[in-house]
C-alpha cells in the first residue's frame, strides 16, 4: 500500500493501523521502566509526546516511532544499582538516584543537537568515517554484555517462569509469521503472565526476592489497591551530577548509530531518502529533543524502534500519520494509574526471561552490524580496535578494589571504573584515527 493509498484510509482503519504500531512497541517499551524502576505512565507519555516531537522536526515525513531505549538501561543501572551503582553505599533513596539518572538522560539528549551541528558542518559521509561501524558495533556489544548480569538476577527469582517467557519469545521469533514475528516480547509477557496466574492461584507457587533470601508472592495484586482508572502520571524532576552525566553520555553513541541505521532502513523500505529529506540533521534533532523531553519529566531515553520499522515493512503503509496516531494512543494510556499498576504486577522472573533475549539481542545486533558492514577482522587495525574496546569496556567495570581508578577534580570524584564504556568509545575513535589502514601499511613498506 502506497503512502497515497494510506492517506485515503478512513479514520477507523487509520486507528487500527495506529493500534498495531502501539502494540509493536509496547512490550519492549514498558520493559524498560519495569527493569529500571522508572514509571510506566511517565515512560508512555515520554515516548508518545517524544514521537510527536520527532515528527514535528522531521516535517511529518518519516514513519518512525520512538520507544524507550535499552541502550541507556545500562547507564541507568550504573547510576542506580544499590550494590554496584554510582551511589552504592550511600543512604540516598532509590527515587533520588533515578532523578540523577533522568537528569543525565536529559543532557544526553542534548548531545544529539551537538552532533547534528557536527553532521551539518562536516557532512554525513565524513562523520561516519570518523565514527565507523568498527567503533559503534563494539559499543553496542558492550551494552548488551554489561546488562547480562541483571537478566540472570531477575530470572533467578522464579527460574521456570523465566524459561517459559524465553521459550515463547524464541518460538515467536523462530516460527511466527506476520505480526507474531514482530511482537515476540509482548507475546512473551502476555503468555508467561497467563502461566503465572495459573501458578499463583491453582498451585500457590511463590517466588524469592532478587537476593534469594525472602519469599514473596508470585503476583503482587496489592499494587492494584486504591488505584484509579484515570490520573496524572507521577512526573519526576531531574537532578544533575557531573559523574552521572559522564557515565550516561556514551550510551547516546549507540542510539545515534541505531537512529542512522533506522533512517537508512526506512528509506530503503519506502523508496524515499530520509537522510536527505527531511535530512539527518532534522531527524537527529527530533530524536535528541524527544530524549531530553523524556528525561525532563522523569522518563527513560527514547530511540527509533526497529519493531515499528518492521511493521512499516510488513504492512507497506508508509503514512506517518498512522505512527502519529500510535503516539497519541501511547500518551493517552499514560493517564491511567490502574493500567500502569496492572503492568507492575508482572513477576520479576518474567521480566528476567524477556531480558535474557533482549540483552543478548543487543550484543548480537552489534555483531550483525559488523557482519553487514563487512568489517574485516583479519585486518590488524580492526582487530586492535575491537579487542581494546571490549577489554576496557568490560574490564574497568569490575576493577578491584573499588575506587582504584578514581581521582578528584576539585570537590568532584571521577570514578573511572564506572566509565568503562565512555573510555572504550574514546579510545576506539582515537585508534581508528591514528592506526594505519592495511593498504597504507603496505605502501609504507
Amino acid at each position: 500500500m502506497s503512502t497515497t493509498k494510506a492517506a485515503k484510509m478512513g479514520p477507523f482503519k487509520m486507528g487500527v493501523m495506529g493500534l498495531q504500531h502501539m502494540f509493536a512497541m509496547f512490550g519492549a517499551t514498558v520493559l524498560v521502566p519495569l527493569i529500571t524502576g522508572l514509571s510506566v505512565q511517565v515512560t508512555l507519555i515520554g515516548v508518545g509526546i517524544g514521537t510527536l516531537i520527532f515528527h514535528f522536526f522531521a516535517k511529518g515525513k518519516v514513519p518512525a516511532f520512538l520507544g524507550s531505549s535499552f541502550a541507556f538501561m545500562a547507564g541507568i543501572q550504573l547510576i542506580t544499582n544499590p550494590y554496584h551503582g554510582l551511589f552504592a553505599g550511600t543512604d540516598m533513596a532509590q527515587a533520588e538516584k533515578l532523578a540523577y539518572a533522568t537528569g543525565a538522560i536529559l543532557v544526553s539528549g542534548l548531545l544529539y543537537l551537538v552532533l547534528a551541528v557536527v553532521v551539518k558542518i562536516v557532512g554525513t559521509e565524513k562523520f561516519m568515517k570518523a565514527v565507523p561501524v568498527v567503533v559503534t558495533a563494539p559499543t553496542v556489544i558492550l551494552i548488551g554484555l554489561m546488562l547480562a548480569p541483571w537478566a540472570i538476577q531477575q530470572a533467578s527469582t522464579q527460574l521456570p517462569l523465566a524459561v517459559i517467557t524465553l521459550a515463547i519469545i524464541i518460538a515467536a521469533l523462530a516460527w511466527g509469521k506476520g505480526m507474531i514475528k514482530i511482537i515476540p516480547i509482548l507475546l512473551g509477557l502476555i503468555g508467561a503472565y497467563a502461566v503465572a496466574l495459573i501458578m499463583h492461584f491453582a498451585f500457590g507457587i511463590e517466588a524469592t526476592n532478587r537476593a534469594g533470601t525472602v519469599v514473596v508472592p508470585l503476583i503482587d495484586f496489592a499494587r492494584l489497591s486504591g488505584e484509579s482508572a484515570v490520573g496524572l502520571p507521577p512526573f519526576m524532576a531531574p537532578q544533575f551530577s557531573l559523574m552521572a552525566i559522564l557515565i550516561m553520555a556514551p550510551f547516546a553513541l549507540a542510539t545515534i548509530a541505531e537512529h542512522i541505521g533506522d533512517m537508512v532502513a526506512l528509506s530503503s523500505i519506502t523508496g524515499k531518502d530520509y537522510t536527505k529529506d527531511p535530512g539527518l540533521v532534522r531527524t537527529l534533532i527530533g530524536d535528541g529533543l524527544a530524549t531530553t523531553f523524556s528525561g525532563a519529566i522523569g522518563g527513560p531515553a527514547s530511540t527509533t524502534y526497529g519493531e515499528n520499522v518492521g511493521v512499516v515493512a510488513l504492512t507497506k503503509v508508509f503514512n506517518p500519520r498512522v505512527v502519529q496516531i500510535a503516539a497519541i494512543f501511547a500518551a493517552t494510556l499514560a493517564f491511567s494509574p490502574l493500567f500502569a499498576a496492572v503492568i507492575y504486577t508482572i513477576p520479576e522472573a518474567i521480566i528476567g526471561g524477556a531480558s535474557f533475549m533482549l540483552y543478548g539481542m543487543i550484543a548480537a545486533v552489534g555483531i550483525r552490524n559488523m557482519v553487514d558492514a563487512k568489517v574485516d577482522m583479519g585486518k590488524s587495525k580492526n582487530l586492535i580496535i575491537v579487542a581494546v574496546m571490549l577489554v576496557i569496556g568490560l574490564g574497568m567495570r569490575f576493577a578491584t578494589p573499588a575506587g582504584i581508578l578514581s581521582f578528584n577534580i576539585g570537590d568532584v570524584t571521577i570514578s573511572m571504573d564506572r566509565m568503562g564504556l565512555a573510555i572504550a568509545v574514546i579510545v576506539g575513535i582515537i585508534l581508528n584515527a591514528v592506526l594505519p589502514n592495511e593498504t597504507e601499511k603496505k605502501e609504507a613498506n
